[in-house]
């Protein structure tokens, strides 16, 4: 594309962009020091006194310290050693979130390998988040508890890895844990950075970015769509899958974030310039109300443009600009057919939202517990209603089928029985599912009731077995989360040998779980806490106790010893 062509779209980008949802913050390569204090030596010195007075004068300098963006962690490396030494202890109390065992634990320990600067650490933070640990998250971030000497930590401190706190809960799909540390003044305009992660990724594109690996999109689509023979089916197969609820927890985050991140149509024009379709439709169902400006020209009319419209001029200049490349960048013709086929496709996803967006935006909201049918019959029938004429059965071609997260040997993991019931439960369903596509067109909708009552008592019967935990758990390949593409050692659960995409064999590192299962542990990995990734959940506190594959402890402390 010419360089006009591109600074024409992108200054329209920009300015719709500019909608300040982020205020200005400070952005230092350290906490600011405070002045040294002197005392004079007199007679009659009494060092009880200045003891007191010294404390007195850190809680105050702990309390005044702002919520700064911080690169890079200032973290001295023999804090994280500490750190090493506590985790393990810690890990209990955070899978309890128990508020009261932390603030005990952190004065025991006197803050050592938790604080650093008069601040909790953002080693200690991601940790928290991590386990979905709200309510020491919340206390932590507060500073309020007298244990924590005014201290608190710091949501815009980037940690040793090179990423922010809120892309750990973007990873996690914890819109509460996001909803609190936005609370506390998380900027969610805050990117990655260094060798141990991907560059550049704001807190929005790790989740976008997760959420396209969610197991219904990678079982039913190819990556992509310009293979496909018919890119308006892919679409529409594209649409419908996101509409489901399996899909809600994820859109829900995504949506949280975009609300938050400035410039959201240049990030969105981003991925259609790149042909990324399956995330440009993430972030268009997701954030479909923040793209169409309603907030602003509805309540307080502001001639503001709607985003779509831009979009899709854009749209039409890149098409334009593709016709008449004629090879004028050496690109093959093969190559280029390709990018006329995924901009075809960019243009009607785009209409194709910007149309019945709301529509689907709000049958989402209001259906979380829904059968597959169902959905797909509404979606088809909102889609028509918008001119659109979505053809075939889906339900004959469509693979819905969650990763088997019971153990290789068929026993339920301890804790995690409703989960691995639902699970079982979910396959049954779905092969009601398939039976329901083969009767008549008249007995279809008696059918859906039926299926939509009986799917309605299973999971009530399983309680937690569909709570958003059992849903990123069983769904989300947690090991190829973007935040882990570089990490140097990965912990696989038993069910990843059945990922292709995973390339899974033997040579690599396997966990058994069977030591971790009679800890009371579960299966899903987190982020490093020393040289290499350690193990933490996605679960929500709420639900059945899990805990984690503690493998990886030896690991960690054999890298400390040979460091």
């Amino acid at each position: 594309m010419g360089s006009k062509f591109n600074a024409l779209w992108k200054n329209e980008l920009l300015a719709l962009g500019k909608d300040d949802k982020d205020k200005a913050i400070t952005v230092r390569n350290d906490y600011p020091k405070p002045p040294i204090p002197c005392f004079e030596v007199t007679e009659g010195f009494d060092l009880e006194k200045v003891e007191e007075l010294m404390l007195e004068r850190e809680v105050k300098i702990a309390k005044s310290m702002a919520n700064d963006i911080i690169i890079p962690d200032p973290a001295p490396k023999f804090v994280g050693d500490a750190f090493l030494d506590i985790y393990a202890k810690l890990e209990h109390i955070l899978v309890k979130d128990s508020v009261r065992c932390f603030l005990r634990f952190f004065e025991n320990c006197e803050g050592q390998g938790m604080s650093s600067y008069l601040t909790i650490t953002a080693q200690t933070l991601t940790f928290i988040v991590s386990f979905n640990a709200l309510r020491c998250a919340k206390v932590v971030l507060e500073g309020m508890a007298p244990e924590l000497y005014g201290m608190h930590a710091n949501p815009n401190c980037i940690n040793k890895y090179g990423y922010f706190v809120l892309h750990e809960a973007a990873e996690r799909f914890s819109v509460d844990m996001i909803k609190l540390l936005l609370r506390h003044g998380a900027s969610a305009n805050v990117r990655t950075v260094g060798n141990d992660v991907i560059e550049n990724l704001l807190p929005l594109h790790v989740a976008v970015e997760n959420t396209c690996l969610h197991k219904y999109l990678e079982d039913n689509l190819e990556d992509n769509p310009s293979r496909s023979q018919n890119h308006e089916d892919y679409v529409y197969k594209l649409i419908h899958l996101l509409c489901l609820p399996e899909m809600k927890i994820f859109l829900d985050t995504i949506r949280l974030l975009a609300e938050k991140t400035n410039n959201l149509l240049e990030e969105l024009w981003n991925y259609i310039e790149d042909g990324k379709i399956i995330q440009s439709a993430v972030l268009l169902l997701a954030a479909q109300e923040q793209i169409r400006g309603v907030s602003s020209s509805k309540i307080n009319g502001s001639s503001k443009k709607n985003g779509f419209e831009i979009i899709e001029k854009c749209i039409t200049r890149h098409s334009y600009a593709l016709r008449n490349e004629k090879g004028s960048l050496g690109m093959a013709q093969e190559l280029l057919e390709e990018r006329k086929t995924l901009n075809d496709c960019a243009w009607l996803l785009v209409d194709v939202i910007s149309h019945a967006g709301e529509d689907l935006s709000a049958y989402i909201q209001a259906h979380s517990v829904v059968s597959h049918v169902e959905v797909f019959q509404h979606v088809s029938s909102i889609l028509k209603e918008c001119g659109f004429c979505p053809t075939g059965d889906l339900m004959d071609t469509i693979n819905l089928q969650p990763y088997d997260c019971r153990k290789s040997n068929g026993e339920s993991c301890k804790g995690l029985t409703d989960a691995n019931m639902a699970v079982m439960e979910s396959a049954k369903l779905n092969a009601a599912e398939k039976k329901v596509t083969t009767v008549g067109n008249d007995g279809l909708s008696l059918m859906a009731q039926q299926h939509t009552t009986q799917t309605q008592a299973v999971r009530k019967k399983v309680g937690g077995g569909w709570d958003p935990t059992y849903t990123k758990r069983s769904f989300f390949p947690y090991w190829r989360s973007v935040l882990q593409t570089r990490v140097p050692l990965k912990v696989y659960p038993a069910h990843a040998s059945s990922d292709p995409r995973s390339r899974v064999n033997h040579g690599q590192l396997h966990v058994s779980l069977s030591n971790s299962i009679a800890n009371g542990s579960t299966t899903t990995p987190n982020h490093k806490l020393g040289p290499v990734r350690r193990t933490s959940p996605l679960t929500s506190n709420n639900q059945p106790r899990r805990c984690f594959v503690t493998a990886a402890t030896g690991a960690f402390r054999l890298l400390k010893v040979l460091t």
